[in-house]
């Protein structure tokens, strides 16, 4: 089969693997013990991920807080923000084409009495920055949570912009990267203004059930104070407590270490599997095909496709013993795409779209099978 699904899931890597199996098996202390060299070991890998994480992410090692992936960070990071400074400001802007960990928290925060500003987009999923600057000029919020990259669209956010203007208005900026990680090169500490990023191993060749929260220092060098997601025994610099899944934590560090040796080689790769992949279609279908997505200041390898007249979940139901395709986003399946409702989509058209989502380890001529159809 041809996984074409990898903004739902990656497949994790054999040296991934490999990193994680002794501390499954032989090193099995925990990090939070002390003395004796099954907890010093364990903590020794976690500090060497975080530093792996730290150089990918371009932060500092402090900044770096393990959880159980981009969900618990959006969800924590909003919610934390949100019950610390809220009795102050109650006003969150974001957009209507956020994942639903940002959506449905916001939502929750609405009920919660929070006004939850809900920005419109373009064609492709991105805002505007005169709307932007207006509101933070009219009623200025707690924080802004935007998205990095959309995964449906793959549309990149203008985030240095987005970030200097939160700056200069003293207000917070939060964004879920989750699919920007490992797939484009990032410095938040050239970004002064980005405060808070979410992120997931498995959307990137490591292990699912692990994720990092990046959470900046202020001006002052001072750690930045949230009201915890999770209490308990005050790990991850009191934001997160629980026992650290070590051999997760191991694997993502390892995933982020090959990611960035390998950033400009995979990224190359990608953007010309993508273009073969757009040929492949258009040589095929012709005008049967639409493209959702922009051809430029996007995730490299995604896809938004519309098969006019063609109903995307039959055509993915009969595709499905030989390729691994989806509508959008896994966690909202269940219903048709709010991320195209919201760049102006027709219900039909929104039901004729499939999402392409490749990966480096897709080959050329892997994509073949199209021409086979």
């Amino acid at each position: 089969m041809l996984y074409l699904d990898n903004s739902a899931t990656t497949q994790m890597l054999t040296e991934v693997k490999e990193a994680m199996l002794p501390y499954l098996l032989e090193e099995y202390g925990n990090p939070s013990s002390k003395y004796y060299p099954l907890a010093i070991n364990a903590n020794e890998a976690i500090k060497k991920a975080r530093e792996n994480i730290a150089t990918l992410l371009g932060c500092d090692v402090d900044e770096v807080i393990f959880t159980s992936g981009a969900t618990e960070s959006n969800n924590m990071i909003i919610k934390g923000i949100a019950d610390y400074y809220g009795e102050e400001n109650k006003h969150i802007i974001t957009s209507k084409v956020e994942h639903p960990a940002t959506l449905e928290t916001c939502r929750y925060l609405e009920s919660k009495g929070f006004t939850i500003t809900y920005l419109n987009v373009d064609r492709y999923g991105r805002i505007n920055l005169n709307d932007l600057t207006k509101l933070l000029l009219e009623s200025p919020p707690l924080l802004v949570t935007i998205m990095w990259g959309n995964n449906e669209l793959g549309s990149l956010q203008p985030i240095e912009e987005i970030a200097e203007l939160c700056n200069s208005h003293n207000v917070f900026f939060h964004t879920d990267a989750t699919q920007v990680v490992g797939k484009i090169n990032l410095n938040v500490n050239d970004i002064p203004g980005l405060r808070f990023l979410s992120c997931s191993a498995h959307k990137f060749h490591g292990p699912k059930g692990i994720g990092v929260s990046l959470i900046k220092k202020d001006n002052s060098g001072l750690k930045t104070k949230i009201t915890p997601l999770i209490h308990g025994g005050g790990q991850e610099n009191n934001y997160r407590s629980g026992t650290l899944a070590v051999h997760n934590i191991v694997g993502m560090g390892e995933a982020t270490k090959l990611a960035y040796s390998r950033l400009e080689k995979n990224t190359d790769h990608l953007q010309r599997l993508e273009k073969y992949l757009q040929k492949i279609l258009i040589d095929k279908f012709g005008e049967v095909i639409q493209f959702n997505h922009d051809q430029k200041d996007k995730i490299p390898g995604i896809l938004s496709v519309q098969f006019k007249g063609i109903n995307n979940e039959l055509l993915i139901n009969k595709l499905a013993p030989i390729v691994a395709l989806s509508t959008g986003s896994a966690c909202s399946s269940s219903k048709p795409s709010h991320v195209l409702e919201a760049v102006g989509l027709s219900i039909n058209a929104i039901r004729s779209t499939i999402r392409f989502s490749l990966s480096h380890l897709t080959n050329a001529e892997e994509l073949n099978i199209f021409n086979e159809l």
